[in-house]
């Protein structure tokens, strides 16, 4: 009965503080006109899929290509691991033994984020890495609009090796990945062939691996992240918002085929012709 009241004071409290932050999506619930404005928002995506599938990438491809904030939770929570602050001890010893975040935490960090975005002007988000609840994605829907829910999804195995090949530059932050995957395709399906994405020289003796990318640790993160998954797609699923999107291999295969999935072609030729200028 505590830890009920104690969800419910939550909840209440988020949608509250959150209507000040979005007072359109208020409107909207209340039945009242959505606050005035004359410019048209940004799009609000959200990425799903396993850990190491991608969803980082794609999304920082997608906020540049559409002028909105790429919002990662996973990046909230190392930017807190990194300041030394009130939860980064407790953060620590969750992260590394592969267990999931608290819907507390995560939410209190992305609710900062969020009114911070807000007060310098952003419209619009993709974010990635949450929700990952049935609970965060009715606290979402609750206050503000979700437009998409983008799928992205990889097997097991592929996962893995991606995960485990992950390295990160000490000095700029920058993300490579030096797994070499050519896996068979089985029962007819395609083969899935990544390259690696090496850094470049200046980054190559500074790379360091993630203190959660062991086997173990992996592994454990993608049964949690399966069981959880399946209630917040069908949740999406059953809203007609959920895009399943079947990685057909590494960036080059995958990009084209995503802008096409979401009817973002001529994004595509407005690259190309960029590229060849």
């Amino acid at each position: 009965m505590a830890a009920l009241l104690r969800s419910r004071r939550l909840l209440s409290t988020l949608a509250s503080e959150t209507e000040l932050r979005f007072p359109a999506a208020a409107a909207r619930r209340s039945g009242g006109a959505p606050a005035a404005s004359s410019e048209r928002r940004g799009v609000q995506w959200v990425f799903l899929g396993c850990p190491g599938v991608g969803k980082g990438t794609y999304a920082s491809r997608l906020s540049s290509l559409l002028s909105v904030p790429h919002i990662a939770t996973g990046d909230l929570v190392r930017d807190e691991l990194a300041s030394s602050g009130p939860l980064s001890h407790q953060l620590s010893e969750i992260v590394n033994q592969g267990k999931l975040v608290s819907d507390e935490i995560i939410i209190n960090l992305l609710s900062k984020r969020l009114a911070n975005g807000e007060a310098k002007g952003e419209s619009g988000f993709l974010l990635d890495g949450f929700p990952r609840t049935i609970r965060q994605a009715e606290i979402l829907e609750g206050v503000t609009d979700i437009d998409l829910v983008i799928n992205l999804k990889l097997q097991e195995n592929v996962l893995l090796e991606k995960c485990l090949g992950r390295r990160i530059c000490s000095q700029c932050g920058g993300n490579f990945n030096i797994a070499s995957i050519n896996v068979k395709g089985e029962n007819g399906k395609p083969d899935i062939v990544m390259a690696p994405l090496p850094p470049p020289e200046k980054c190559a003796s500074k790379l360091i691996t993630r203190a959660d990318d062991t086997e173990e640790v992996v592994k454990e993160r993608l049964r949690i992240y399966n069981f959880m998954s399946q209630p917040v797609e069908e949740f999406y699923r059953s809203r007609g918002k959920l895009l399943e999107f079947d990685l057909p291999g590494g960036i080059p295969e995958s990009w084209p085929k995503l802008l096409q999935a979401l009817n973002l072609d001529e994004h595509h030729e407005d690259e190309k012709m960029s590229i060849a200028a």
